[in-house]
Order: C-alpha cells, then structure tokens, then sequence
C-alpha cells in the first residue's frame, strides 16, 4: 500500500470513528432521559414579531420505550384552546402519525406529513418539533467542542437518513458533556437557520437531569415560546388506552 492510499484509508477510518462516537453521545443522551413514563404541566409564553404576548398551558403524558413511545399533549389554558389535544405515535423506522382534537369541531384529524412543519396552535412548535428524535433516524458527524453558557458539550451534526421524513435538512446539537443533557439544538433547511432550541435550568428530577426551561425561537418569523415544565414526574403509572385516537376526545 503506498503512503496517498494508506493515508486516504487512515482519514476514512478517522471519519467512521468520528460519526461512531457522535452517534454514541446522542445514543447515550437518550439512553440517560429514559424513562418508562413522564408527565409534567407545561407554561407557555409566546412573543410573536410585534412583541405581543401570550399565555398557554398545556399538560404532557408520554409513555412507551425510547423511538416507539407515546405522547399525549393537551391545552388547558385560556379558554379559546382549552381541550384541544395532540396525540403523536413515535416509530423507530419512520415519521410519527400524529392526531389532533379541537372541540370546536368534536373530532379529530390525522396531521398529514406535509403539514408537520407548521407551527402548532400559535406557538413557535412546528409539530415536527414535537415529535421523537430516534437515534437510529440519522446520522451523525462531530464537529468538535464547544460551550453553551460556560458549560463545555460536543458539537454534533445530525441528518436525516432517506427514510426520515423531514422538513430540516440538518441539526446541529450541543450536548453537555457532564451529565448528557442537550444544551441547545438548531435546525437548518440547506443552510438557513428555522429554529434555535435553548435547554436551560436543568435540574435532577427523580434521578434524571431535566431541563425546565426550554426556548424556542423561529428565526425567519422572530417569534419564541418559552415553555417552563412545572411538577415533572418520572415513572408514573399511566393509562395506555389513553394514548389512542379514540379517547383524544373523552377527557
């Protein structure tokens, strides 16, 4: 083997260890947010371009194991979206089906996957947004290091493979690297930055490090939701018939 090939070999291996390792990080960030179960009441503050401001709150369930769990969202305030509900069945091997109920109209509606990257009831959410991050949907390249409010993370490149259906092209992610939390992820169509995701005032809840505080900005609108999580809890006993698009309906 001569010196070009044995060195063209070496950076191929180099970069395969490289996408190896970013794919363990993210791997093992998941691995440590596992939970059978979590629930938590959520308030959201959305700032729309004109500064106006509104009030949202919703409560979240999820059960089910990483990339094939459940999610049941639903608004309890104000009163014009009160009791509209989203349901969204995660899979490891494609895009999550997702469900919607308004009771201004008693029913509920299948989000089809063109519709994922509009934005939730008014918030900076794209319903994609809501959706599981399965590992094994991308792939993945370290960029390097770097820190997010003093704290030090990898850099970690993430794309969608063929079989994901996405509106983003790529994903940057910082994930800290004391504790494997996600410090902050933004989203790309080609190279135009669409959402930059904040995780902040990250606390240990029943033995998991949870950020409370998470801000989403939408960068060509220059809106935000700012969503704080209020009595988290992990590992509570929760109803699976709950989590179908027949009882979005019966609460």
């Amino acid at each position: 083997m001569n010196k070009k090939l044995a060195a063209v070999c070496l950076l191929l291996f180099a970069g395969a260890a490289l996408a190896e390792d970013a794919r363990q990080i993210v791997a093992e960030s998941q691995t440590r947010a596992h939970a059978k179960s979590k629930q938590y009441e959520g308030t959201l503050e959305v700032t729309g371009s004109s500064n106006n401001v509104s009030i949202k709150r919703w409560t979240y369930q999820r059960i089910g194991s990483s990339g094939e769990s459940k999610v049941l969202l639903r608004f309890t305030a104000p009163p014009e979206v009160k009791g509209v509900a989203l349901l969204i069945v995660n899979h490891p091997d494609r895009a999550s089906e997702q469900w919607l109920w308004t009771p201004a109209i008693d029913r509920g509606r299948r989000i089809a996957l063109q519709d994922r990257s509009t934005r939730f009831f008014g918030t900076t959410y794209s319903f994609e947004d809501l959706e599981e991050r399965d590992v094994n949907q991308f792939d993945y390249k370290l960029l390097g290091n770097d820190a997010i409010d003093n704290q030090p993370c990898w850099k970690i490149e993430s794309r969608p493979k063929d079989s994901k259906s996405s509106q983003y092209t790529s994903s940057v992610l910082w994930i800290r690297k004391d504790n494997y939390v996600p410090a902050q992820m933004e989203n790309f169509d080609r190279d135009k930055l669409v959402r930059r995701i904040r995780y902040t005032n990250i606390q240990a809840v029943d033995g998991i490090w949870t950020p409370r505080t998470i801000d989403v900005l939408d960068v060509p609108h220059q809106s935000r939701t700012v969503m704080k999580l209020e009595k988290v809890e992990y590992n509570v006993p929760l109803n699976e018939n709950d989590f179908t698009p027949e009882a979005l309906g019966a609460h």
